[in-house]
């Protein structure tokens, strides 16, 4: 007499096909708590870039604003560490995103405080009354907010790009 052990073909199909199904239910879920977490890394970054930019304002502007990332990232020449941290400082547009986001500064059309090359690390660009910074998904898959900040130190977000801080609207 002979015994076959083992588990028949429509066995194994059954088992294949429950696994495809759990799949295909937790896939978008994963997806999704994915890019929640990629949003709150970039607000995390804004908060992160705010206090950079009244750290410098205080310590080494004379009262103004770094207009880009690269014045937050030298740091003093006195000594010490820079203003933002690196991965934030190489997440600017054509860089290295930082959780799927880019960040920006902008100048907005404020009046000079402190004229290139007088801040205390040296940066080639004035420093400014007022500034505004972005942070932008690289991808839909990454995120589906935009986040702006700005000299008040409100963090806006939205839909779409925020290009003033009128746009969007206040993070809770």
């Amino acid at each position: 007499m002979r015994k076959d052990d083992g588990f028949t073909l429509i066995e194994l199909l059954i088992v294949v096909a429950i696994i495809g199904i759990i799949a295909a239910v937790a896939i978008p879920g994963l997806l999704r708590a994915r890019m929640s977490g990629n949003e709150a890394s970039a607000v995390g970054s804004m908060r992160t870039i705010n206090s950079a930019q009244v750290t410098f304002s205080a310590s080494c502007g004379g009262g103004g604003y770094a207009v880009d990332l690269a014045d937050l990232s030298a740091a003093p020449l006195s000594g010490g560490p820079a203003f933002i941290p690196a991965d934030i400082a190489a997440a600017s547009p054509g860089g290295t995103p930082k959780s799927g986001y880019e960040f920006t500064i902008s100048p907005v059309a404020g009046q000079i405080v402190l004229a290139a090359g007088a801040t205390c690390n040296g940066s080639a660009n004035a420093t400014e009354t007022e500034f505004f910074a972005n942070g932008d998904p690289i991808s839909a898959t990454t995120g589906s907010r935009f986040f702006g900040l700005d000299h008040s130190g409100q963090i806006r977000q939205g839909a779409t790009p925020i290009l003033d801080i009128a746009d969007g609207i206040p993070l809770q």
